[in-house]
């Protein structure tokens, strides 16, 4: 049990029948009446960030997030398959669950899945990876009057903006957070 005067950034704990991560807190003394915590917390399995306040007595059960390295396989339809690197046990994950994470990750890489008592409720995919370029225009010298960039589609059929002296068929490094282009490998 986590007492609110003891919160700190990001544990997770179980409020209301709800799982949420705390992202900051503030104590605060008023003047007149008893001192509280106001915290701004993350639902962990809708997204949704809240802003609550708690006696600093108050208790609430710490919620134990399970995180297991999985390779990614798959996917057919609306189910994608993943398997445990230790046990190769193997697990189908809904599209909805998923959402826009694997839209840089081939198969076969590793991907950290996230549970809580048994249910999965997100994929965590690494920060940076390395993609072949499958599809870009060629940038012409000069071609400089709005901007420096161009269109270009990545071996798993995500588009991103690259610099205009990328070619098709050069390796780039991707932030799979932002989809932004980093540099050739």
């Amino acid at each position: 049990m986590v007492s609110a005067g003891d919160f700190r950034n990001g544990i997770t704990l179980e409020i209301d029948g709800n799982v949420v991560q705390l992202i900051e807190f503030q104590h605060v003394k008023p003047g007149k009446g008893a001192a509280f915590v106001r915290a701004k917390l993350k639902d962990l399995i809708n997204g949704g960030v809240i802003e609550k306040t708690f006696r600093p007595t108050e208790k609430f059960q710490q919620a134990r997030i399970d995180r297991v390295d999985m390779q990614y396989l798959y996917h057919d339809r609306d189910l994608y398959y993943f398997m445990d690197v230790n046990t190769y046990d193997q697990i189908a994950i809904n599209k909805e669950i998923i959402g826009n994470v694997l839209k840089f990750l081939k198969e076969n890489e590793t991907v950290k899945i996230c549970s809580y008592n048994g249910s999965v409720f997100a994929i965590e995919a690494p920060l940076f990876v390395e993609l072949k370029i499958s599809d870009t225009e060629p940038g012409f010298a000069g071609n400089t009057a709005q901007s420096a960039t161009k269109s270009a589609i990545v071996e798993t059929g995500a588009k991103v903006t690259v610099p205009l002296f990328v070619n098709q068929g050069d390796k780039i490094k991707i932030d799979t957070r932002t989809g932004e282009y980093l540099g050739r490998v």
